[in-house]
């Protein structure tokens, strides 16, 4: 088969109606807790008539809930079974579990795996620290990889030419006064990453935060995902958090790495 018409059977196969029921699940967020038809067709991109579908069906379905006095809509609990599901199943976050509750143990700071999607990396285990930690990112949250710890350590494990492309398609905004946006910058930032086999991240995201972070390679000596250690910066330096951090942070990702190639 060639390639136009290899093109044109998987766009018969696209479900348009799925697309778009999908896109009004993702459309409500913390900004967009609940929403009016007219809201959600504006929010998801899609017409009114298709919206008032899509809503009426999800609603069906139990996705969707509509309040009795403002007859807003608003997601339902049923709406976590799917990501749920989706950590129930990833062998990657029961591998590392019990090394990142180890790694908390030792270092007393929270420890986190995250795995890439598109250009962002994705919360997907955590282990909270008795101590304050400035920001809460519980698990499903997203994290641009161009400026975090584990998004750079992420980029430092794939070929260089890789890691490059995908900086360059990121949006590079300046999310503090210390967000590194130039290309050649975080380049060289990816290539001390590899020197030392971590990743810094000093407030370029939130102010008064710092992690480390470190790659998790699978078996084909590609990277996983990351695991980074928060380091918020009223506890430490960043010589302190390096020289104390550093080392149980490359132990855990290098025993999670071994037993992730050994899962196969």
């Amino acid at each position: 088969m060639s390639q136009p018409e290899a093109n044109d059977s998987a766009s018969l196969l696209f479900n348009q109606s799925l697309e778009k029921g999908l896109a009004v699940l993702r459309a409500f967020s913390a900004q967009r807790r609940t929403m009016t038809i007219a809201d959600v067709a504006d929010a998801a991109g899609i017409n009114k008539s298709s919206a008032q579908r899509m809503v009426f069906t999800l609603e069906q379905l139990g996705y969707l809930r509509k309040h009795p006095q403002t007859r807003r809509y608003q997601l339902t609990p049923r709406v976590m079974e799917i990501g749920f599901n989706y950590l129930a199943a990833n062998p990657l976050i029961e591998v590392a579990n019990p090394f990142l509750s180890e790694l908390t143990k030792v270092t007393t700071e929270t420890s986190c795996l995250t795995e890439p999607d598109l250009l962002d990396m994705v919360y997907i285990a955590r282990f909270v620290s008795a101590h304050f930690v400035p920001v809460h990112m519980p698990i499903g949250s997203r994290i641009p990889m161009y400026c975090t710890g584990s998004g750079r350590a992420y980029l430092s494990a794939l070929p260089e030419d890789e890691a490059r492309a995908m900086i360059e398609r990121s949006a590079r905004t300046a999310h503090t006064v210390h967000t590194c946006t130039a290309l050649a910058d975080i380049m060289e930032k990816l290539r001390e990453t590899r020197q030392r086999g971590y990743a810094v991240n000093s407030e370029e995201l939130f102010l008064g935060d710092m992690t480390l972070a470190a790659p998790v390679i699978g078996g084909n000596g590609r990277p996983l995902g990351a695991i980074h250690l928060v380091a918020p910066t009223g506890r430490w330096t960043r010589e302190q958090a390096e020289r104390k951090l550093g080392p149980p942070l490359l132990q855990c990702a290098r025993a999670v790495s071994s037993s992730a190639r050994a899962m196969g």
